[in-house]
This record gives C-alpha cells, sequence and structure tokens, in this order.
C-alpha cells in the first residue's frame, strides 16, 4: 500500500505563485509513477503533469506546461508542483496519485488539497 498527502494548497491572487507538495508513504520503492490531477467544480477531473520515480522524465498538459512544473525529491519521497502565472481558470481540488507501472492507471490517490486563484 501507499499512501499520499497533499499540502500547499490556498488562496492565491492572479498572476501570483504556489507550491504543492505530495508526501508518499507506505511501499514507495513500488512507485513507478507520479501524477498531479486537479478537479474543478462541475467539471471532469484533469492530467495536469505526471514524473517518473526512476530517471525523472516529465509530461505536461497543454493547460499548464510552460507556467507549472513538477519535480520530484526521491530521498524524501516527495513530488511537487510548482505553479507560477496562475490563473482564476486554475481554480480546483488538485491532487497527486502514484502509478506502479507505465501502462497509465494511477492505483494510489491522495485526499486532496484546494488550490483558489482570485481575479
Amino acid at each position: 500500500q501507499v499512501q499520499l498527502v497533499e499540502s500547499g494548497g490556498g488562496l492565491v491572487p492572479a498572476g501570483g505563485s504556489l507550491r504543492l507538495s505530495c508526501a508518499a508513504s507506505g511501499r514507495t520503492f513500488t512507485i513507478y509513477r507520479m501524477g498531479w490531477f486537479r478537479q474543478a467544480p462541475g467539471k471532469a477531473r484533469e492530467f495536469l503533469s505526471r514524473i517518473d520515480s526512476n530517471g525523472g522524465a516529465t509530461v505536461y498538459a497543454d493547460s499548464v506546461r510552460g507556467r507549472f512544473t513538477i519535480s520530484g525529491d526521491n530521498a524524501k519521497n516527495t513530488v511537487y508542483l510548482q505553479m507560477d502565472s496562475l490563473k482564476p481558470e486554475d481554480t480546483a481540488v488538485y491532487y497527486c496519485a502514484a502509478s506502479l507501472s507505465s501502462i497509465g492507471t494511477y492505483q494510489y490517490w491522495g485526499q486532496g488539497t484546494q488550490v483558489t486563484v482570485s481575479s
């Protein structure tokens, strides 16, 4: 089992920045990939970015490429999402997730952290 806990959400004005953290515990050595997602009210969950545990390869959604940066600290079992140039439409609950393989499904999810960007 893997447990994930997100932190770092909050209220920020448009144009501001936030850094989200996702701390993993449990059988962290089984994690192949970590991802960040978000879900706004009334909308489907949206993939944002992912990073592979071995090698650190990253992928970004078009909606956040150039504004968000994913990074990982394997020694701390923590993944970060640096969010810059935030827009009101970035307002959502942000989730981190862990995948045990490269297939693409995520088996473990955090509880989410709220990000609100004021206009």
